[in-house]
């Protein structure tokens, strides 16, 4: 892999793991219109911890406040708002890792064709539009419970459909259960951290048996790119998002999934 390669699919990666249009939509074009090889598991683990140190860098003061009201609830032995979200998180996690673990080789086997990541490209993202339209948005973070992370928990294992985006269908369940723009994002990207450190880990263990040379500074040069536009777009997205609402991003996925029928299909 050239540098140009590692550049381009590092700001791929970046820009598409928060944003609610689909990672696999974007990752499958350059390899259809360039013809690029694929860039192996070493480096999909990279570009995958750049994203997670961004994710907890812009989320380390809230992260901290968890723990921090998580350790006083045990010794307290009282149940508080920041064990609550803890624990929507921890249940909203379990449903997609265990489907992940038990259907990854059927996904990988059947369902990664470019008809199925342009179908759930189009398809989801109109979802997003309609619970965007029609989301009450009257609740916030304090209120989010460990019922509406089951709830959103069960969305996310949509996700494992190639060009749901992860991102959009856990933002779509929480504007669907009436949870603003904001407080929909934020719970996403939280749901995040546990699952791209999961999937991480599973790309390590591969990655201990994949064939050939790992170009070091190729690899270490991705995961910072990746890094700096995964958390350049989080800031972006959260500060703007009430402003532009999901719109913008169901236009683009109705295009993008187009496009992919169009020619690639």
């Amino acid at each position: 892999m050239d540098w140009v390669q590692a550049v381009i699919l590092a700001i791929v990666q970046g820009l598409t793991e928060f944003l609610p249009i689909s990672s696999s939509a974007h990752l499958i074009l350059p390899s259809k219109i360039l013809g690029w090889p694929d860039q192996g598991v070493a480096f999909d683990v990279a570009v995958h911890l750049g994203t997670l140190l961004a994710v907890v860098f812009y989320f380390r003061k809230t992260l901290w406040q968890l723990l921090l009201g998580a350790s006083k609830a045990v010794s307290e032995k009282s149940w508080n708002q920041d064990m609550n979200l803890i624990s929507a998180v921890i249940i909203g996690t379990i449903p997609a890792g265990l489907a992940g673990l038990m259907l990854k080789g059927f996904i990988e086997t059947s369902l990664r064709t470019t008809a199925v990541i342009a179908l759930s490209t189009i398809g989801f993202g109109v979802v997003l539009g309609l619970a965007d339209r029609w989301g009450k948005k009257n609740k916030q973070q304090d209120q989010i419970s460990i019922l509406a992370g089951l709830w959103i928990g069960l969305a996310q294992m949509l996700a494992l459909i190639p060009g749901t985006s992860r991102s959009g269908i856990t933002i779509t369940a929480a504007l669907a259960l009436g949870y603003d723009r904001v407080t929909a994002a934020h719970f996403s990207f939280l749901l995040s951290i546990p699952l791209i450190l999961a999937g991480g880990s599973l790309g390590m263990l591969d990655l201990m048996h994949e064939q050939g040379a790992i170009n070091i500074q190729t690899t270490l040069f991705a995961t910072v790119i990746s890094a700096l536009v995964a958390f350049i777009t989080i800031h972006g997205f959260v500060r703007f998002l009430d402003r532009v609402g999901m719109m913008p991003f169901v236009i683009y996925r109705i295009l993008l999934g187009g496009i992919l029928l169009l020619y690639f299909v």
